[in-house]
Protein backbone atom coordinates (compact mmCIF):
# COMPACT_ATOMS: atom_id res chain seq x y z
CA UNK A 1 0.00 0.00 0.00
CA UNK A 2 1.33 3.39 -1.13
CA UNK A 3 1.54 6.68 1.59
CA UNK A 4 -1.16 8.16 -0.28
CA UNK A 5 -3.55 5.34 0.29
CA UNK A 6 -2.37 5.05 3.84
CA UNK A 7 -2.61 8.72 4.33
CA UNK A 8 -6.60 8.07 2.90
CA UNK A 9 -6.94 5.36 4.79
CA UNK A 10 -5.54 7.07 8.44
CA UNK A 11 -7.81 9.98 7.79
CA UNK A 12 -10.78 7.91 6.78
CA UNK A 13 -10.48 5.19 9.89
CA UNK A 14 -10.30 8.33 12.62
CA UNK A 15 -13.45 9.81 10.96
CA UNK A 16 -15.32 7.11 11.37
CA UNK A 17 -14.61 6.84 15.23
CA UNK A 18 -16.21 11.15 14.88
CA UNK A 19 -18.94 9.67 13.01
CA UNK A 20 -20.30 7.26 15.50
CA UNK A 21 -20.48 9.52 18.01
CA UNK A 22 -22.17 11.98 16.57
CA UNK A 23 -25.70 11.38 17.95
CA UNK A 24 -24.40 10.70 21.57
CA UNK A 25 -24.45 12.62 24.68
CA UNK A 26 -21.34 12.84 27.03
CA UNK A 27 -23.23 10.67 29.56
CA UNK A 28 -23.88 7.98 26.69
CA UNK A 29 -20.02 8.12 26.33
CA UNK A 30 -18.85 7.27 29.68
CA UNK A 31 -21.13 4.28 30.16
CA UNK A 32 -19.45 0.92 31.54
CA UNK A 33 -22.05 -2.08 32.16
CA UNK A 34 -19.35 -4.77 32.53
CA UNK A 35 -15.46 -5.47 32.95
CA UNK A 36 -15.64 -6.94 29.12
CA UNK A 37 -17.13 -3.15 27.71
CA UNK A 38 -15.20 -0.24 28.21
CA UNK A 39 -16.86 3.54 28.14
CA UNK A 40 -16.71 5.20 24.29
CA UNK A 41 -14.57 7.59 25.64
CA UNK A 42 -12.20 5.39 26.49
CA UNK A 43 -11.81 3.81 23.00
CA UNK A 44 -11.58 6.90 21.49
CA UNK A 45 -9.04 8.29 23.66
CA UNK A 46 -7.49 4.52 23.65
CA UNK A 47 -6.88 4.49 19.92
CA UNK A 48 -5.55 7.53 20.27
CA UNK A 49 -2.84 6.99 22.45
CA UNK A 50 -1.95 3.81 20.74
CA UNK A 51 -0.97 6.43 17.69
CA UNK A 52 1.03 9.19 20.10
CA UNK A 53 2.71 6.20 21.95
CA UNK A 54 3.48 3.52 19.15
CA UNK A 55 4.01 6.27 16.03
CA UNK A 56 4.24 10.27 17.77
CA UNK A 57 6.44 9.28 20.38
CA UNK A 58 9.03 6.94 18.59
CA UNK A 59 9.46 9.26 15.53
CA UNK A 60 8.85 12.85 16.15
CA UNK A 61 11.54 15.07 17.64
CA UNK A 62 11.28 16.90 20.73
CA UNK A 63 7.98 15.02 21.26
CA UNK A 64 6.42 16.13 24.09
CA UNK A 65 3.03 14.32 25.11
CA UNK A 66 -0.37 15.36 24.95
CA UNK A 67 -0.92 14.31 29.02
CA UNK A 68 1.59 12.31 30.36
CA UNK A 69 -0.89 10.64 32.71
CA UNK A 70 -3.01 9.37 29.55
CA UNK A 71 -0.60 6.34 29.43
CA UNK A 72 -1.41 5.37 32.67
CA UNK A 73 -5.21 5.95 31.68
CA UNK A 74 -5.55 4.99 28.26
CA UNK A 75 -3.22 2.14 27.82
CA UNK A 76 -5.18 -1.53 27.81
CA UNK A 77 -3.15 -4.61 27.98
CA UNK A 78 0.21 -3.46 26.62
CA UNK A 79 2.91 -4.43 29.95
CA UNK A 80 6.15 -3.64 28.29
CA UNK A 81 4.82 0.44 27.85
CA UNK A 82 3.97 0.42 31.59
CA UNK A 83 1.11 0.09 34.08
CA UNK A 84 -2.52 0.24 33.22
CA UNK A 85 -5.85 1.26 35.73
CA UNK A 86 -8.09 -0.70 36.16
CA UNK A 87 -10.02 -2.13 33.46
CA UNK A 88 -13.11 -2.81 35.51
CA UNK A 89 -13.48 1.00 36.48
CA UNK A 90 -12.85 2.80 33.40
CA UNK A 91 -16.24 4.63 33.62
CA UNK A 92 -14.57 6.08 36.52
CA UNK A 93 -12.37 8.70 34.85
CA UNK A 94 -14.93 11.62 34.55
CA UNK A 95 -11.92 13.82 33.69
CA UNK A 96 -10.76 14.09 31.08
CA UNK A 97 -13.83 15.27 29.46
CA UNK A 98 -15.64 14.60 25.82
CA UNK A 99 -14.27 18.24 24.83
CA UNK A 100 -10.41 17.23 26.01
CA UNK A 101 -10.39 13.55 24.27
CA UNK A 102 -11.39 15.05 21.42
CA UNK A 103 -8.73 17.61 21.67
CA UNK A 104 -6.05 14.89 21.87
CA UNK A 105 -7.38 13.35 19.33
CA UNK A 106 -6.78 16.29 16.34
CA UNK A 107 -3.59 17.25 17.67
CA UNK A 108 -2.30 13.43 17.60
CA UNK A 109 -4.21 13.40 14.34
CA UNK A 110 -2.00 16.01 12.71
CA UNK A 111 0.99 14.71 13.80
CA UNK A 112 0.74 11.35 12.28
CA UNK A 113 -0.31 13.09 9.33
CA UNK A 114 3.54 15.12 9.25
CA UNK A 115 4.84 11.77 10.18
CA UNK A 116 3.26 9.37 7.82
CA UNK A 117 5.38 10.03 4.21
CA UNK A 118 8.37 10.17 6.62
CA UNK A 119 9.29 6.42 5.70
CA UNK A 120 7.74 2.94 5.12
CA UNK A 121 7.99 1.75 8.44
CA UNK A 122 6.36 4.56 10.11
CA UNK A 123 3.57 4.41 7.90
CA UNK A 124 3.29 0.52 8.47
CA UNK A 125 3.08 1.16 11.87
CA UNK A 126 0.19 3.65 11.28
CA UNK A 127 -1.56 1.20 8.96
CA UNK A 128 -1.89 -1.26 12.27
CA UNK A 129 -3.04 1.68 14.21
CA UNK A 130 -6.11 2.17 11.62
CA UNK A 131 -6.59 -1.44 11.60
CA UNK A 132 -6.58 -1.56 15.63
CA UNK A 133 -8.94 1.37 15.71
CA UNK A 134 -11.17 -0.42 13.68
CA UNK A 135 -11.67 -3.27 15.93
CA UNK A 136 -12.25 -0.93 18.39
CA UNK A 137 -15.29 0.70 16.05
CA UNK A 138 -16.75 -2.43 16.18
CA UNK A 139 -16.63 -2.50 20.42
CA UNK A 140 -17.72 1.21 20.69
CA UNK A 141 -21.21 -0.06 19.08
CA UNK A 142 -21.60 -3.54 20.80
CA UNK A 143 -20.38 -2.15 24.26
CA UNK A 144 -22.71 0.93 24.03
CA UNK A 145 -25.77 -1.80 22.83
CA UNK A 146 -24.63 -3.88 25.80
CA UNK A 147 -24.79 -0.14 28.27
CA UNK A 148 -27.87 1.09 27.38
CA UNK A 149 -29.98 -2.59 27.32
CA UNK A 150 -29.90 -1.44 31.23
CA UNK A 151 -31.78 1.56 30.37
CA UNK A 152 -35.74 0.59 30.73
CA UNK A 153 -36.51 3.08 28.38
CA UNK A 154 -34.84 1.28 25.60
CA UNK A 155 -32.90 4.43 24.07
CA UNK A 156 -32.60 4.21 20.03
CA UNK A 157 -28.77 4.50 19.27
CA UNK A 158 -29.86 4.86 14.93
CA UNK A 159 -32.34 7.18 14.50
CA UNK A 160 -32.54 6.78 10.78
CA UNK A 161 -33.20 3.25 10.88
CA UNK A 162 -32.61 1.68 7.51
CA UNK A 163 -34.85 -0.70 6.95
CA UNK A 164 -34.39 -4.47 6.03
CA UNK A 165 -36.17 -7.11 4.77
CA UNK A 166 -35.62 -10.49 5.71
CA UNK A 167 -36.36 -13.13 3.43
CA UNK A 168 -37.06 -17.18 4.20
CA UNK A 169 -34.07 -19.21 2.58
CA UNK A 170 -34.39 -22.35 1.77
CA UNK A 171 -31.73 -24.81 3.21
CA UNK A 172 -28.88 -26.18 0.98
CA UNK A 173 -25.93 -28.16 1.67
CA UNK A 174 -22.64 -27.15 -0.43
CA UNK A 175 -20.43 -30.10 -0.32
CA UNK A 176 -16.58 -29.32 -0.91
CA UNK A 177 -14.05 -32.56 -1.33
CA UNK A 178 -11.06 -31.46 0.93
CA UNK A 179 -7.51 -32.10 0.36
CA UNK A 180 -4.29 -30.05 1.17
CA UNK A 181 -5.40 -26.61 1.88
CA UNK A 182 -3.27 -23.22 1.79
CA UNK A 183 -4.46 -20.89 4.66
CA UNK A 184 -3.68 -17.95 6.41
CA UNK A 185 -2.37 -14.03 4.85
CA UNK A 186 -1.27 -15.01 1.64
CA UNK A 187 0.84 -11.64 2.30
CA UNK A 188 -1.26 -9.09 -0.39
CA UNK A 189 -2.37 -6.47 2.04
CA UNK A 190 -2.10 -5.90 5.71
CA UNK A 191 -2.57 -8.64 8.32
CA UNK A 192 -2.45 -9.62 11.86
CA UNK A 193 0.40 -11.51 12.65
CA UNK A 194 -2.06 -14.20 14.73
CA UNK A 195 -2.94 -14.86 10.39
CA UNK A 196 0.65 -15.42 9.38
CA UNK A 197 2.48 -17.75 8.58
CA UNK A 198 0.25 -19.06 5.71
CA UNK A 199 0.57 -22.81 5.28
CA UNK A 200 -0.86 -26.46 4.12
CA UNK A 201 -3.34 -28.19 6.67
CA UNK A 202 -5.42 -30.86 5.61
CA UNK A 203 -9.00 -30.52 5.12
CA UNK A 204 -11.36 -33.47 5.04
CA UNK A 205 -14.95 -33.75 2.79
CA UNK A 206 -17.34 -31.65 4.02
CA UNK A 207 -20.80 -29.63 3.48
CA UNK A 208 -21.54 -26.50 5.24
CA UNK A 209 -24.84 -24.37 4.98
CA UNK A 210 -25.79 -21.80 2.22
CA UNK A 211 -27.52 -19.88 4.95
CA UNK A 212 -26.89 -18.97 8.29
CA UNK A 213 -28.79 -19.96 11.33
CA UNK A 214 -32.54 -18.03 11.42
CA UNK A 215 -33.88 -16.74 14.76
CA UNK A 216 -37.07 -18.78 13.45
CA UNK A 217 -34.97 -21.63 14.04
CA UNK A 218 -33.35 -20.86 17.17
CA UNK A 219 -36.98 -20.64 18.53
CA UNK A 220 -38.11 -23.88 17.78
CA UNK A 221 -34.42 -25.15 19.59
CA UNK A 222 -35.66 -22.87 22.48
CA UNK A 223 -39.33 -24.41 22.43
CA UNK A 224 -37.66 -27.71 22.23
CA UNK A 225 -36.42 -26.93 25.63
CA UNK A 226 -32.97 -26.76 23.91
CA UNK A 227 -31.61 -24.45 27.00
CA UNK A 228 -31.97 -27.00 29.53
CA UNK A 229 -30.93 -30.45 27.98
CA UNK A 230 -27.51 -30.86 29.42
CA UNK A 231 -26.95 -33.58 26.87
CA UNK A 232 -26.52 -31.51 23.90
CA UNK A 233 -24.11 -28.69 25.89
CA UNK A 234 -20.44 -28.74 26.67
CA UNK A 235 -20.21 -29.18 30.84
CA UNK A 236 -18.72 -25.33 31.35
CA UNK A 237 -21.53 -24.22 28.82
CA UNK A 238 -24.50 -25.75 30.60
CA UNK A 239 -22.91 -24.52 33.70
CA UNK A 240 -22.77 -20.97 32.99
CA UNK A 241 -26.29 -21.27 31.21
CA UNK A 242 -27.73 -22.63 34.16
CA UNK A 243 -25.97 -20.01 36.64
CA UNK A 244 -26.51 -17.04 34.29
CA UNK A 245 -30.18 -18.62 33.47
CA UNK A 246 -30.43 -18.40 29.41
CA UNK A 247 -32.92 -18.98 27.76
CA UNK A 248 -32.73 -17.33 24.56
CA UNK A 249 -30.09 -15.23 22.87
CA UNK A 250 -29.24 -12.11 24.48
CA UNK A 251 -31.10 -9.09 24.63
CA UNK A 252 -34.12 -11.25 24.21
CA UNK A 253 -37.70 -11.40 25.82
CA UNK A 254 -40.94 -12.38 25.75
CA UNK A 255 -44.21 -10.68 26.11
CA UNK A 256 -47.10 -13.28 25.80
CA UNK A 257 -46.49 -15.16 22.77
CA UNK A 258 -44.29 -13.05 21.30
CA UNK A 259 -40.44 -12.74 21.53
CA UNK A 260 -38.67 -9.38 21.12
CA UNK A 261 -35.12 -7.89 21.11
CA UNK A 262 -33.34 -4.70 22.03
CA UNK A 263 -31.14 -3.71 19.14
CA UNK A 264 -28.88 -0.18 18.51
CA UNK A 265 -32.13 0.95 16.58
CA UNK A 266 -34.20 0.12 19.73
CA UNK A 267 -36.86 -2.39 21.01
CA UNK A 268 -38.47 -4.75 17.62
CA UNK A 269 -40.17 -7.50 17.29
CA UNK A 270 -38.06 -11.30 16.76
CA UNK A 271 -38.09 -11.15 12.95
CA UNK A 272 -37.73 -15.29 12.26
CA UNK A 273 -36.20 -14.68 9.14
CA UNK A 274 -33.55 -12.49 10.22
CA UNK A 275 -29.81 -14.74 11.84
CA UNK A 276 -29.53 -15.21 14.60
CA UNK A 277 -27.58 -12.92 17.09
CA UNK A 278 -25.53 -12.45 20.27
CA UNK A 279 -25.09 -15.93 21.02
CA UNK A 280 -22.34 -17.38 22.85
CA UNK A 281 -19.98 -20.08 21.44
CA UNK A 282 -21.62 -22.83 23.94
CA UNK A 283 -25.30 -22.12 22.80
CA UNK A 284 -24.19 -22.55 18.96
CA UNK A 285 -22.63 -25.39 19.82
CA UNK A 286 -25.35 -26.94 21.91
CA UNK A 287 -27.47 -25.67 18.86
CA UNK A 288 -25.48 -27.67 16.38
CA UNK A 289 -25.65 -30.92 18.30
CA UNK A 290 -29.24 -30.36 18.57
CA UNK A 291 -29.24 -29.96 14.88
CA UNK A 292 -27.10 -33.50 14.84
CA UNK A 293 -24.87 -31.30 12.98
CA UNK A 294 -22.19 -29.07 14.20
CA UNK A 295 -19.86 -25.85 13.74
CA UNK A 296 -17.26 -25.46 10.73
CA UNK A 297 -14.04 -25.24 11.60
CA UNK A 298 -11.67 -21.85 11.01
CA UNK A 299 -9.93 -23.61 7.77
CA UNK A 300 -13.69 -25.38 6.36
CA UNK A 301 -14.65 -21.91 6.68
CA UNK A 302 -11.84 -20.16 4.59
CA UNK A 303 -11.72 -22.74 2.14
CA UNK A 304 -15.53 -22.14 1.49
CA UNK A 305 -16.03 -18.24 1.66
CA UNK A 306 -16.32 -16.51 -1.38
CA UNK A 307 -12.84 -13.87 -2.43
CA UNK A 308 -15.30 -10.73 -3.38
CA UNK A 309 -15.85 -9.44 0.16
CA UNK A 310 -19.26 -7.76 0.03
CA UNK A 311 -22.08 -7.60 2.56
CA UNK A 312 -23.74 -5.84 5.27
CA UNK A 313 -20.77 -3.78 6.78
CA UNK A 314 -20.63 -0.77 9.42
CA UNK A 315 -20.76 1.45 6.39
CA UNK A 316 -24.30 0.24 5.10
CA UNK A 317 -25.54 1.54 8.91
CA UNK A 318 -28.37 -1.16 9.61
CA UNK A 319 -26.82 -2.37 12.09
CA UNK A 320 -28.91 -5.37 12.61
CA UNK A 321 -28.06 -8.35 10.63
CA UNK A 322 -30.39 -9.02 7.40
CA UNK A 323 -31.52 -12.12 5.05
CA UNK A 324 -31.27 -10.98 1.62
CA UNK A 325 -31.00 -13.34 -1.50
CA UNK A 326 -28.01 -14.23 -2.99
CA UNK A 327 -27.12 -15.42 -5.91
CA UNK A 328 -23.98 -17.21 -4.65
CA UNK A 329 -24.12 -20.74 -3.57
CA UNK A 330 -22.99 -19.88 0.08
CA UNK A 331 -25.14 -16.65 1.04
CA UNK A 332 -23.62 -13.86 3.85
CA UNK A 333 -20.64 -15.02 4.81
CA UNK A 334 -19.52 -11.66 5.14
CA UNK A 335 -21.27 -8.71 7.53
CA UNK A 336 -24.11 -9.44 9.23
CA UNK A 337 -22.86 -11.61 12.14
CA UNK A 338 -19.51 -13.56 13.00
CA UNK A 339 -19.37 -16.92 12.86
CA UNK A 340 -18.59 -19.25 15.66
CA UNK A 341 -16.16 -21.96 14.33
CA UNK A 342 -15.01 -24.93 16.40
CA UNK A 343 -11.45 -23.53 16.09
CA UNK A 344 -9.33 -22.93 19.06
CA UNK A 345 -7.56 -18.88 18.47
CA UNK A 346 -4.09 -20.91 18.78
CA UNK A 347 -0.96 -19.90 16.86
CA UNK A 348 -0.36 -21.44 12.90
CA UNK A 349 3.23 -23.36 12.81
CA UNK A 350 6.16 -20.97 12.79
CA UNK A 351 4.24 -17.91 14.33
CA UNK A 352 6.11 -15.60 15.80
CA UNK A 353 5.44 -11.89 18.01
CA UNK A 354 7.36 -8.83 17.24
CA UNK A 355 9.68 -7.65 19.20
CA UNK A 356 8.71 -5.18 21.88
CA UNK A 357 4.97 -4.21 23.12
CA UNK A 358 3.24 -4.68 19.64
CA UNK A 359 4.20 -8.07 20.57
CA UNK A 360 1.61 -8.13 22.58
CA UNK A 361 -1.08 -7.16 20.35
CA UNK A 362 -2.11 -10.91 19.70
CA UNK A 363 -0.05 -13.66 21.06
CA UNK A 364 -0.63 -13.76 24.63
CA UNK A 365 -4.32 -13.98 23.88
CA UNK A 366 -3.85 -17.93 22.06
CA UNK A 367 -5.74 -19.39 25.18
CA UNK A 368 -9.08 -20.74 25.77
CA UNK A 369 -10.37 -18.67 22.90
CA UNK A 370 -12.59 -19.64 20.30
CA UNK A 371 -12.27 -18.04 16.60
CA UNK A 372 -14.73 -16.53 14.56
CA UNK A 373 -14.92 -15.19 11.10
CA UNK A 374 -16.73 -13.09 8.30
CA UNK A 375 -17.37 -10.24 10.54
CA UNK A 376 -20.75 -8.44 11.24
CA UNK A 377 -22.82 -5.29 10.62
CA UNK A 378 -21.43 -3.35 13.01
CA UNK A 379 -17.35 -4.52 11.32
CA UNK A 380 -15.81 -1.60 9.25
CA UNK A 381 -15.63 -3.76 5.82
CA UNK A 382 -11.65 -2.42 5.38
CA UNK A 383 -11.04 -4.50 8.54
CA UNK A 384 -11.93 -7.83 6.82
CA UNK A 385 -10.47 -10.30 4.70
CA UNK A 386 -10.09 -14.23 3.92
CA UNK A 387 -7.91 -14.88 7.07
CA UNK A 388 -8.80 -12.25 9.23
CA UNK A 389 -8.88 -14.44 12.50
CA UNK A 390 -11.52 -12.56 15.58
CA UNK A 391 -11.52 -14.53 18.87
CA UNK A 392 -13.87 -14.47 22.16
CA UNK A 393 -13.88 -16.84 25.06
CA UNK A 394 -16.41 -18.98 24.70
CA UNK A 395 -18.74 -17.81 27.47
CA UNK A 396 -18.94 -14.43 25.82
CA UNK A 397 -22.03 -13.01 23.75
CA UNK A 398 -22.29 -9.38 23.58
CA UNK A 399 -20.42 -9.54 20.42
CA UNK A 400 -22.17 -9.93 17.13
CA UNK A 401 -22.03 -13.33 16.74
CA UNK A 402 -23.81 -16.00 15.34
CA UNK A 403 -23.37 -19.24 13.32
CA UNK A 404 -23.94 -21.64 10.08
CA UNK A 405 -23.82 -25.16 10.14
CA UNK A 406 -21.37 -27.88 8.81
CA UNK A 407 -21.57 -31.76 8.70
Amino acid sequence: MDLNIKTNLFNKTRQRSIKIIENLSPEDMNIQSMEDASPIKWHLAHTTWFFEHFVVSKFKKNFIPFNEKYNYLFNSYYVQSGPRYKRSQRSLISKPEINEVLEFRKKVDNEVNELISTSNSVAEIIELGCHHEMQHQELMLTDLLHGLSFNPLLPVYNPKKIAVDNVDKEQKWIEFEGGIQKVGANGNGFSFDCEKPRHETLVHPFKISNKLVTNGEWIEFIDDNGYSKAPMWLMDGFTICQNEKWIAPLYWWKEGKEWFQYTLNGPTKVDTNAPVCHISFYEADAFARWKNKRLPTEFEWEVASSKNILGNFLEKEKFVPESINCKENISQMWGDVWEWTSSSFLPYPGFKTTEGSLGEYNGKFMSNQIVLKGGSCVTPEDQIRNSYRNFFYPHQRWQMSGLRLAE
